[in-house]
């Protein structure tokens, strides 16, 4: 599985079973992407990154950075302080991925322009570091 920023100037490589995808319409990920956010999850260590001086990390809360494409912007990764895993958006990924979104995080603060996909509701609590490969 491959994916990229808008410019190019990060690629990247996943190795290994992503987790499938998940839904979060909390605030800071509407605010971020401009709409909810679609991601996976993976080991780090799954991760092979190119052109990584041009991602820079902002840190989005006390216990959470959201990683992004320096050039244009492009909001690629989310990732736990101390945690193994990084959250991959599904939409910078290249091509059919296989994945399927299955749950859903914060529908209480969706906004009032869509309805909810399907999917599981479910508590963040639930998805921390989890993997198929775990």
């Amino acid at each position: 599985m491959r994916g990229s920023c808008l410019c190019s100037r990060v690629k990247y490589r996943i190795s290994g079973s992503p987790r499938s995808i998940v839904g979060c319409h909390c605030n800071q990920c509407r605010k971020a992407s401009g709409h909810y956010v679609a991601a996976t999850q993976v080991l780090k260590s799954f991760v092979e990154l190119q052109g990584i001086e041009n991602v820079t990390w902002f840190q989005s809360s006390e216990t959470a950075e959201r990683g992004f494409c320096k050039t244009c912007g492009s909001q690629l990764f989310w990732r736990r302080h101390g945690s193994d895993y990084v959250s991959v958006m599904a939409g910078t990924i290249d091509g059919n991925t296989g994945l399927k979104m299955d749950r859903q995080l914060y529908p209480e603060t969706k906004g009032d322009y869509y309805q909810l996909p399907e999917g599981e509701l479910v508590d963040q609590s639930s998805l921390q570091d989890q993997s198929p490969d775990t």
